[in-house]
């Protein structure tokens, strides 16, 4: 009986998730902002994964690292840092890799390239976390071939189960622990690192999502998953509805936001078709306070033109 009241509830919590997820994929479809929302969804969604795997950022320093402002963020003071923010950040992006390539989704693909342009993930990852890469690269992958493998229904429920079983499937790696010498020589091995894998599996939520057919697209900002994932298909499914719910109503926010910011851009009187003005300013949206570097980068056009170009947009944006 308890079970059977138990179901219920939970029942009762998937439809709402799933009814919210429904309307934010319908919203994304013919959405004049899903590019603009896509970009800021997969900050988001590192922002979430990096406070899963301990090393808690926000989505304004990732915007700076991307836009070429500062180092990674955490790159000195992180140093007892489980990952760094380089690794999973790369870690992030290539999860949602599958999902844009597909062909029915090109504005994914397009969002990401630009992204790319704008910040070279994997360069960064070599330079800054070479190790962290071979260290959780083996659990990336298993995780990945897991939970992308075909669904037997679609439901809250065989996802959570996969979460499950996909948890039991990963050897967690270990780090050598630290030796200690004392001042009369002896040397103290201490026990050795094992680290969490909840991020790991996070990451791969959403493209798991959209096979499993719950999903129209791959929304990146649906990995905000408990720390520690319980160990009952029945609770963690509980907890995935009510994240969806959670994502889905704050994604559904952004998205009217994001539309009345289209909205007000200013009418570009005077601005010729080829312009680049408008881009500019939709960029602007995604990736607050490009600099010119940036700009000439993505537009292909030169550090003069950036310039005389923000200029423009800026004047545009300040007379609205």
């Amino acid at each position: 009986m308890r079970y059977a009241l138990q179901m219920r509830d939970f029942s009762d919590s998937a439809d709402h998730a799933l009814l919210l997820l429904g309307r934010l994929d319908g919203r994304l479809l013919n959405s004049p902002a899903t590019d603009i929302w896509l970009a800021r969804a997969r900050l988001q969604g590192a922002a979430t994964l990096a406070g899963l795997a301990g090393v808690p950022i926000g989505v304004r320093e990732l915007q700076d690292w991307i836009c070429g402002r500062t180092p990674p963020p955490r790159h000195s003071e992180g140093l007892n840092d489980p990952l760094s923010v380089a690794a999973l950040f790369h870690f992030a992006l290539s999860a949602l890799d599958t999902a844009a390539d597909d062909q029915r989704d090109p504005v994914a693909r397009a969002t990401l390239n630009i992204s790319r342009q704008l910040l070279d993930d994997r360069k960064e990852a070599d330079l800054w976390a070479a190790d962290d890469l071979v260290r959780f690269g083996s659990a990336w992958r298993t995780a990945q071939a897991l939970m992308e493998a075909p669904f037997s229904q679609p439901t809250l429920l065989a996802l959570a189960e996969r979460l499950i079983v996909s948890r039991s499937n990963l050897e967690a790696p270990e780090a050598e622990g630290p030796l200690l010498t004392t001042a009369d020589g002896r040397q103290l091995r201490f026990a050795s690192r094992r680290f969490d894998m909840g991020w790991v599996l996070a990451s791969h939520v959403p493209v798991a999502l959209e096979r499993a057919g719950l999903a129209m697209r791959c929304l990146p900002s649906m990995v905000d998953l408990p720390r520690f994932l319980p160990d009952d298909p029945v609770a963690l499914a509980a907890d995935l509805a009510a994240m969806i719910a959670r994502q889905a109503g704050r994604g559904l926010r952004e998205l009217d936001r994001l539309e009345g910011a289209i909205a007000r851009l200013p009418s570009l009187f005077g601005v010729t078709r080829r312009s680049k003005a408008p881009l500019l300013m939709r960029l602007e949206l995604a990736y607050p306070g490009l600099s010119k570097v940036a700009i000439s980068r993505l537009l292909g056009i030169s550090h003069q033109g950036a310039t005389k170009l923000l200029d423009q947009v800026r004047a545009l944006t300040q007379g609205a």
